[in-house]
């Protein structure tokens, strides 16, 4: 080989060896960058920790020790050494995780077709029983629950409206690019949304509180949020005025437009980063003149429900979390029976289960938490309404239980 042809074979392969390194450093801008667009929005939906007045009124409270709130009762997140095989299950384990056909959702104002079910045609377009010669029923008795799918719900209480746990994303994360998606649409946008009264949080975590959903809900409508101490520092971020943020603590009430609103325990956690527990999780219970509820948020079970029962109730509803369950965390999220359990503690009457079908968060399949729980409330004789998204349920006249998710499973 002439001296030339060697020159030029060096050349080439030090042509070749530099765009191979700039082709690798265009694509690693090209990663950094697609990475930086998914996780944009991530800052903001994080929220803020409570500073000022909230801090204090955070650090006076009697569930806050050692700079964290605490559970009523002693509560693991993870059990120890569990953390591997929940990894596993979640990402590897062979159960049916999501529905095998389209999960039906229902209008909620829709009139009914003339295909609908009869369950569907009778109770689930309207909050009035439309057989002949019913009489409308006095709104002073009025109770409705309007299930959207998760853990957000409607509660239509003697003429007024409370929204619960609202998530219209369509992921619950912090980034609107990666995490768990919906495995159906919200039933109707949230422009559609009636006139509100009050708009109840449970916690701070992404399933149960969304930043896109709360900025809407501050252009929309104007009732106000009632949630656990420290979470109105997230929605003071989010641009909603503090006059429209009620922060309670456990025990503690506020009276909205004419319902009475009591802050009651659960066993959970919180946070929407690293930081765990600066802000509080709880229940809640609605009271109108006649009527009350209960709603769970998360919780593990605890005997903290016979005292509600106790104290607060009977209830003609309770609307109690089912699903995302797991043997690695079962001191945070109740199993189907544990919630059965629940709800007679609770002294309820008709149980409306939620924290289901719509977000794949456990290792678990699909359909389980709704099977296991209508096995347990058959066991135990207790009243329940299984509804479509967006189905609503008169709570004295609830639908039958149709088994509608067997056929996805």
């Amino acid at each position: 080989m002439s001296a030339g042809s060697a020159r030029r074979d060096t050349e080439l392969t030090a042509a070749r060896v530099h765009r191979q390194r700039w082709t690798r450093a265009a694509l690693a801008l090209a990663a950094f960058a697609a990475a930086a667009w998914a996780v944009r929005d991530v800052p903001t939906a994080l929220g803020r920790q409570p500073r000022g007045a909230r801090a204090d009124r955070v650090r006076r409270s009697p569930q806050f020790h050692e700079g964290a709130f605490r559970n009523p009762v002693t509560t693991r997140t993870l059990l120890p050494g569990s953390g591997r095989y929940a990894l596993r299950e979640l990402f590897f384990g062979r159960q049916p995780r999501r529905p095998s056909g389209t999960i039906p959702v229902i209008d909620p104002d829709a009139a009914p077709t003339a295909d609908a079910g009869s369950s569907l045609a009778s109770h689930a377009v309207s909050p009035v029983d439309a057989r002949p010669g019913t009489p409308a029923p006095d709104p002073a008795d009025e109770l409705n629950i309007v299930w959207y799918g998760h853990a957000s719900a409607l509660l239509e209480i003697e003429g007024r409206r409370v929204l619960v746990d609202p998530v219209w994303s369509e992921r619950c994360s912090p980034s609107a690019r990666v995490g768990p998606r919906r495995l159906h649409p919200v039933p109707v946008p949230l422009a559609r949304l009636p006139r509100l009264d009050a708009v109840l949080i449970s916690h701070d975590h992404y399933d149960h509180l969304d930043v896109a959903t709360v900025r809407a809900l501050h252009h929309t409508q104007s009732a106000p949020f009632l949630v656990p101490l420290g979470v109105g520092a997230h929605l003071e971020r989010w641009g909603v005025p503090p006059e429209r943020i009620v922060e309670l603590d456990w025990t503690e009430r506020a009276t909205v437009a004419g319902l009475d609103f009591v802050a009651t325990p659960a066993r959970h956690f919180s946070g929407r980063a690293f930081a765990r527990d600066r802000s509080l999780w709880g229940s809640w219970v609605v009271t109108g003149r006649r009527r009350r509820v209960f709603c769970s948020g998360d919780s593990g079970f605890f005997d903290g429900y016979a005292a509600i029962g106790a104290t607060y109730g009977p209830f003609d509803v309770t609307l109690v979390q089912i699903g995302a369950y797991s043997a690695a965390w079962p001191n945070v999220h109740m199993v189907p029976e544990e919630a059965v359990a629940a709800h007679l503690d609770l002294r309820g009457g008709l149980l409306v289960p939620v924290h289901w079908a719509t977000f794949n968060l456990a290792p678990h399949g699909w359909a389980d938490p709704i099977d296991r729980l209508c096995r347990e409330a058959e066991v135990r004789d207790v009243r329940l309404a299984v509804p479509r998204p967006g189905e609503r349920v008169v709570v004295d006249r609830p639908p039958p239980v149709d088994g509608w998710w067997r056929t996805l499973r």
